[in-house]
């Protein structure tokens, strides 16, 4: 059997027509196929490599951590030297008041963290969240997606969760001291980039302060600067009481957190003892990793070229184009239909470009590339998008 056959056969499927591209090396914004060819990465993992695949300070980090140790001890009962000097690297750049970081192997593991905390440090039981949300695929992650075509199978699913347009004024008005806590994406992701009013966002802030509800913002996509700003909520003038992150978090290392006030998350140390526990959560490997990789963000200032990078893709201009969505280097090319985002897709990864479409906005093509792309690169890649426009 081949690499495809094995694959087909002995990984578990979750799509009926995976993309199948075997990648034998990725660096900066290119990956490599098994023949050698290029493709120009228009996805990046899904928000993953904000700082490009295998950037030589994440490279180096990761070796230094193999030559000290691995794994060691189930999380937050050893003092281990990058899960400490990686959160004290993120408070740092957060509000004072997310100060206390915990670290999972994922965004979707972040979310039944968050939403766990919610819970104990409230007492309540009610949550809002949102259509066409996406916070994960586990159950209580599930539970909160805003999506019933996903939910439907693996109900019964949380009780309790109540999902609302974003930007209604009913979703506000529904949050009571009942609520134990509002989850929603700064920017919504897979409904093909949302952007929700800044006057609806301070309401809703205001709401949950009024009512002693915790403000769950979910960043898993939109930190690391995909935005153009270290984490969405800065264009919001708003700050959560718990951020989730995940994705970029781990420079290309799998690494999801929940970060909130110490006075929050003191809840999960008594009654019971151990309120959440995890073996892998904050890996060495990869907050080392992590780490890094906001450290390379910060230092060569990744984020200052966002902007222009991000108009060089918006100018792109078609018939096949009906709209384009943006909000930072995260941009939404909208479609008549998925079979003709489908069919522009299939062309570009012919064409030597990797893109893909949007979970609850099948019509729209993905673009969010490493933020490290070259204006070259960019170029290359809107004269592919143009071909196979033409082709699809």
């Amino acid at each position: 059997m081949n690499q495809r056959e094995i694959f087909l056969r002995h990984i578990a499927q979750t799509s009926g027509a995976p993309l199948g591209l075997e990648v034998v090396k990725a660096e900066g914004a290119i990956l490599y196929g098994v023949s050698g060819k290029e493709y120009i990465d228009l996805i990046g993992g899904i928000s993953v490599a904000n700082i490009g695949h295998r950037h030589p300070k994440v490279v180096a980090a990761i070796k230094n951590q193999l030559d000290a140790y691995l794994h060691v001890m189930v999380y937050g009962e050893f003092i281990e030297t990058p899960q400490v000097q990686y959160a004290k690297l993120l408070t740092d750049h957060l509000p004072q008041a997310l100060n206390s970081v915990y670290f999972t192997n994922s965004g979707a593991e972040a979310t039944e963290g968050a939403m766990k905390l919610a819970k104990r440090f409230t007492n309540r039981t009610s949550i809002v969240a949102f259509n066409n949300g996406y916070h994960g695929s586990t159950q209580g992650a599930l539970s909160a997606m805003g999506n019933e075509y996903w939910r439907n199978a693996f109900r019964p699913l949380l009780p309790n969760i109540s999902h609302f347009d974003l930007n209604a004024s009913q979703a506000i008005s529904s949050i009571d001291e009942t609520t134990a806590c509002v989850i929603v994406e700064t920017v919504q992701g897979e409904a093909g980039l949302i952007v929700p009013c800044r006057e609806w966002m301070l309401d809703l802030r205001r709401r949950c302060t009024d009512t002693g509800t915790l403000l769950i913002l979910d960043e898993i996509q939109t930190g690391f600067g995909r935005t153009g700003k270290l984490w969405a909520f800065e264009h919001f003038n708003i700050i959560p009481d718990i951020l989730l992150l995940g994705k970029a978090l781990g420079g290309g290392m799998p690494l999801g957190a929940f970060i909130a006030d110490q006075k929050l998350m003191a809840v999960l140390t008594e009654n019971p003892v151990l309120g959440h526990i995890t073996t892998f959560g904050g890996h060495p490997l990869c907050c080392a990793a992590g780490m890094a990789a906001m450290n390379a963000l910060l230092e060569e200032h990744i984020m200052e070229d966002v902007k222009s990078k991000a108009a060089l893709f918006a100018s792109l201009t078609h018939p096949k184009i009906k709209s384009i969505r943006s909000f930072g280097l995260w941009l939404a090319l909208e479609f008549d239909s998925f079979e003709t985002n489908k069919n522009v897709i299939n062309s570009c990864i012919g064409n030597g470009v990797l893109t893909d479409w949007f979970l609850f906005a099948p019509n729209c093509l993905r673009i969010c590339p490493p933020l490290i792309i070259s204006e070259g690169q960019i170029q290359a890649a809107c004269k592919i998008l143009m071909k196979s426009m033409d082709q699809g």
